[in-house]
């Protein structure tokens, strides 16, 4: 008998001595490569996880639900819905990344070509309050993955890092070379310390290669309306808590300070479509494929616009009024924030293509058609 594996239906021809089973379809196609996407079911994860799926990997997905709403079957709702937009399954484990016996069984069960490293704690105000949790969790968990990662030989890492590790900007915009470190407050400081222990260890270790992206202000959702940002609690950030005020979730949203040396007084940041960042992650996996060793890279526009400025154009996108009063300064925020993405775009061949209309018109259809988030599946 003469076994070939070729697809998933079966032809059976017989000829004299001799059973020939044939798997009709593509001979050639090899198997999906698996990308293990931590943190997969939170905002800019679930995201990538879409993005994977369509680029032909394979993710497999682990989440400890700190920042993910639970749907059907213990999965991420978010995970539930990107099943059902793709007509496909993705493999979950609820898992903790400071659990490192849970992490190294997964390893053991799968050989990962890469890992896309999201998990995290992520809210600049509550690292300011909380800081030793901060620490704690972000650099605990990322020693777990690293020493995980080693011992697998799986040696191919995109991280999750922020423009906050840049601090209070010297120049604008912020290109790679400017300094980092100077961080204005722990969460921006736990990714520098992070992006430094993936730098030290990709020196002692040289086939080892990682792609760092430092991300400017993830916004918008995907255009199905069925994935977008559901922060849980009171939004930390700016563009999900104007969604909410619009929706009639929230009475007022707060301008953290007006009296910044921008513009109209209010803070200046670089908001990027949260598909165009998904799609970088895409270029920062064929990067690794290079052997590209230890990269950098920023993932925004290049262009700032002030709070008040996105109240206006979330207000032509929902035609609602959002109201808003002036409060005190935040710990740790700055004046301005934008990118210098030309790297990005030189080395991997990867630039943001919506403009700001079409982020605030997409998070409008996600907020507008799930307007209590993920808790309740309210999309169609």
């Amino acid at each position: 008998m003469i076994l070939f594996h070729v697809s998933q239906e079966f032809y059976q021809e017989t000829l004299p001595g001799t059973t020939i089973y044939i798997l009709i379809g593509k001979f050639s196609e090899k198997m999906a490569e698996k990308v293990l996407v931590t943190g997969g079911g939170g905002y800019i994860g679930s995201h990538c996880v879409l993005e994977l799926i369509e680029a032909g990997y394979k993710p497999v997905v682990v989440d400890n639900f700190s920042n993910a709403v639970r749907g059907e079957g213990d999965v991420p709702e978010s995970i539930r819905r990107i099943e059902k937009l793709l007509d496909t399954s993705i493999e979950f484990h609820e898992l903790d990344l400071l659990d490192q016996p849970g992490l190294e069984k997964l390893f053991k069960k799968h050989s990962f070509i890469a890992v896309m490293h999201f998990a995290g704690l992520k809210a600049v105000g509550e690292s300011v309050e909380q800081p030793l949790r901060y620490y704690r969790v972000n650099l605990t968990a990322s020693m777990n993955l690293l020493e995980v990662m080693q011992a697998h030989k799986v040696h191919n890492l995109v991280f999750s890092s922020s423009a906050t590790v840049y601090g209070d900007p010297q120049q604008l915009p912020i290109d790679e070379k400017h300094p980092v470190g100077g961080c204005t407050n722990p969460y921006g400081q736990s990714k520098y310390f992070i992006e430094e222990m993936i730098s030290d260890h990709c020196k002692a270790e040289k086939d080892w290669n990682a792609v760092l992206l430092r991300y400017f202000n993830p916004i918008g959702a995907h255009s199905s309306g069925l994935i977008g940002e559901d922060p849980q609690g009171i939004p930390n950030n700016l563009l999900p808590y104007v969604a909410q005020v619009a929706i009639g979730r929230r009475k007022c949203l707060s301008v953290f300070g007006n009296d910044y040396d921008t513009l109209d007084g209010t803070g200046v940041r670089d908001y990027i479509h949260v598909v165009d960042l998904a799609k970088g992650h895409i270029a920062a996996v064929k990067k690794l494929k290079d052997n590209c060793g230890c990269k950098v890279y920023n993932l925004g526009t290049g262009t700032g616009y002030s709070v008040l400025q996105m109240v206006k154009a979330m207000e032509k996108a929902s035609g609602r009024e959002i109201v808003y009063k002036v409060a005190p300064r935040r710990g740790g925020d700055i004046a301005s924030c934008y990118a210098d993405p030309r790297l990005a775009e030189k080395e991997l061949g990867w630039k943001a293509e919506f403009n700001l209309e079409r982020m605030c018109e997409d998070l409008w259809r996600w907020q507008s058609m799930n307007p209590t988030g993920f808790s309740k599946d309210t999309a169609s």
